[in-house]
């Protein structure tokens, strides 16, 4: 094998493990929850796997070192074949998994995989080097090429095709790159085996040839069938035959963001929200939201850390007073799901919304003259990779610079008692309105005057009155929101408002959250 086509192999290789590796923790991730232990893991197997094949591959070196040079480039070929197809295989095998209560087996099918992989830069190292006296610089351009074509796979994969095909797509194209690696490979024997070694030799090239034709083929027609419904069954694991298939799938590289037939939306393979803004049926608690005008007179100037669905930006746009809403969403994904559906399209396009496609904490960081009166954060589970990032009480600091006087930090705990704690560690004054924390420099209150007037002033897409009072339901709805107002003070309940000094008291034994502890993804598993 000359040492062109051994650079050329493993440069490609390293470009598809890479991907793969992309590919793999993105489906983890999703089938998980967004675990932050997943990512430790699949790079754990991978790493396993890559050394098990490196190690068993001396014995194919040793019996290669003595074949022709037809036997080489057919046992290499084949290598780089079976290495594509397996990784190929691991994530529609992981749907099947996940559809039957499996999916942490997963993780032993990247360990195979990155076996298989494994074998082939050894191999292709000691067929594609001679032995003289450049034998330690052509090693050495060997890893750079493969280092090189890692580094272009995690890249190219993962910050440009992430963008613009979806992982089944991905997966097609990182597959047949290797088919046609490999079939070169095997094609070049046969071309070198009809000149050379007589016709045996041919004969064995043409029926691995053949072969790996076949296995192309047969990936190329079974691949939607493979991949159809992945996400929901990485998502329903067990139940996904009884569920029906997602309205709306929406991948980039920011992640994978799923919508289901009644407007459920899970971003990351968790609750994300709803498509939602009726007060009447409030299924997401949108109520949480329009609280926001009870606490602060004026919220003139809002923040918001993560767009999501739109249903918290169109609400958050009714309260009296709000000019201008700034909203930094970590994935565009969200913005055509958004423009899909009429209920929260207009957050798009009202005049005083600014969109901001960032990570929120960085955006805070390079905007240190950015104040505001209100920065609301309807943020994911705490127990989820990166969450830390908006739960810490460094973020805390960093959040209370950006308030303007008497401004409000109001985010979504999802009742974990460390953020609620570190929270109300951080600043002086707060207090508990459902699982949401708002805390501020200055006295918090709930107006419950100013609360029954955003109530009562409400106005449907049509302007009629959301709470009609010939409407029973309606009625009875406006007095269970009106309630809340005169909640505070009763023994701490999941609907409801609770004092600082109370939730303090409760939360006697939480932990503060900082950048370093990272206590809410590594105190334990979700709940």
């Amino acid at each position: 094998m000359s040492f062109i086509a051994a650079l050329v192999i493993v440069t490609v290789s390293g470009f598809l493990s890479l991907s793969y590796e992309i590919l793999w923790y993105r489906a983890f991730a999703f089938v998980s929850g967004g675990a932050p232990w997943v990512f430790g893991r699949v790079l754990a197997m991978f790493l396993l796997g890559l050394a098990l094949g490196a190690f068993v591959s001396r014995r194919f070196v040793t019996a290669s070192r003595s074949a022709d040079a037809v036997r080489q480039r057919r046992v290499v070929g084949v290598a780089v074949l079976a290495a594509s197809t397996a990784a190929y295989l691991v994530i529609p095998l992981l749907g099947w998994l996940a559809a039957h209560r499996g999916w942490p087996i997963g993780f032993l099918l990247v360990a195979a995989a990155a076996f298989a992989m494994g074998l082939v830069l050894p191999v292709v190292s000691h067929l594609g080097i001679a032995p003289d006296n450049a034998v330690g610089a052509r090693l050495s351009y060997l890893y750079l090429g493969n280092i090189i074509g890692s580094s272009l796979g995690a890249l190219l994969t993962g910050f440009v095709l992430s963008d613009l095909w979806s992982i089944e797509t991905i997966s097609i194209v990182l597959a047949l790159m290797g088919a046609v690696l490999g079939g070169a490979l095997t094609l070049s024997a046969l071309r070198l085996s009809r000149r050379t070694t007589g016709m045996a030799s041919a004969a064995r090239a043409v029926s691995t040839l053949g072969a790996m034709t076949a296995v192309t083929l047969g990936v190329i027609a079974f691949h939607h069938a493979l991949f159809v419904h992945l996400y929901e069954r990485l998502l329903y694991k067990d139940q996904a035959s009884s569920r029906p298939p997602f309205a709306d799938v929406v991948e980039t590289r920011g992640g994978v963001i799923a919508v289901t037939t009644d407007k459920y939306v899970y971003g990351g393979g968790v609750y994300d929200g709803m498509i939602e803004t009726n007060l009447i049926r409030d299924d997401n608690l949108l109520v949480r939201a329009y609280a926001l005008g009870a606490m602060h007179p004026h919220p003139a100037r809002i923040l918001m850390i993560g767009l999501g669905t739109g249903a918290w930006a169109t609400a958050l746009l009714r309260l009296p007073g709000v000019a201008h809403l700034t909203a930094v969403e970590i994935n565009a994904g969200y913005l055509p799901i958004i423009a899909r559906y009429p209920e929260v399209r207009g957050s798009l396009t009202d005049p005083r919304v600014s969109i901001v496609i960032d990570d929120g904490r960085r955006w805070l960081a390079h905007h240190p003259n950015e104040h505001f009166d209100a920065i609301v954060m309807n943020t994911t589970w705490y127990w989820r990779a990166h969450s830390t990032n908006l739960l810490s009480s460094e973020f805390m600091q960093l959040a209370r610079a950006h308030l303007a006087p008497s401004g409000i930090l109001y985010f979504n705990t999802t009742w974990s008692p460390d953020a609620m704690k570190t929270a109300l560690s951080v600043f002086p004054y707060g207090m508990r309105c459902l699982n949401f924390i708002a805390a501020s420099d200055a006295p918090v209150q709930f107006d419950s005057a100013r609360w029954e007037a955003i109530l009562r002033g409400m106005r449907d897409e049509d302007h009629h009155p959301v709470f009609d009072d010939t409407t029973a339901r309606a009625r009875i709805k406006l007095d269970s929101l009106l309630a809340l107002g005169h909640s505070v003070g009763q023994a701490p309940v999941s609907y409801g408002l609770e004092t600082r000094e109370s939730v303090l008291r409760r939360m006697a034994r939480g932990h503060i959250i900082t950048d370093d502890n990272m206590w809410v993804e590594w105190r334990g598993t979700a709940p």
